[in-house]
C-alpha cells in the first residue's frame, strides 16, 4: 500500500511534504484548482515554514493570487502578479477557463 501512495505523490515529494501542503487546502477548493495550487506551494516551499509565520502567510497568499488569476480571472497589482507568475513558472495548467477581460470588452465596443 505504501508503494502505491508514493507513486501518487506530486513532484516526487514525500508523504510528509504532501500532508503539509494538504493542511493548507481551502475547505471549498475544487480538486482541479487545488492540484495546481498544491504544485505551486510544493515548488516554492523549500523547508516548510512555521505555522502562522509571515513566510507561510506570504507563500499561501501568493499561491492563492496565482490560482485566482488562472482559474477566476482575478487581477492584482503588477508587482504582486509578477511575483506570483514568476513563482508559478513551469506549472502546466490545461484546464483553465479562457476569459475576456473588461479592457477587451470595452475595446470591442469602441
Amino acid at each position: 500500500m505504501a508503494s502505491g501512495k508514493a507513486a501518487a505523490e506530486p513532484l516526487g515529494r514525500t508523504a510528509e511534504e504532501v500532508a503539509w501542503a494538504e493542511a493548507l487546502r481551502g475547505a471549498c477548493e475544487p480538486e482541479h484548482h487545488w492540484r495546481h495550487r498544491r504544485e505551486f506551494l510544493l515548488r516554492n516551499v523549500g523547508e516548510p515554514p512555521a505555522a502562522g509565520s509571515a513566510q507561510l502567510q506570504r507563500l499561501v497568499s501568493l499561491s492563492m493570487v496565482w490560482a485566482n488569476h488562472v482559474f477566476l480571472g482575478c487581477r492584482y497589482p503588477p508587482q504582486v502578479m509578477e511575483k506570483a507568475l514568476e513563482m508559478a513558472e513551469g506549472i502546466q495548467v490545461t484546464d483553465a477557463p479562457i476569459r475576456t477581460t473588461r479592457d477587451e470588452l470595452v475595446a470591442k465596443k469602441g
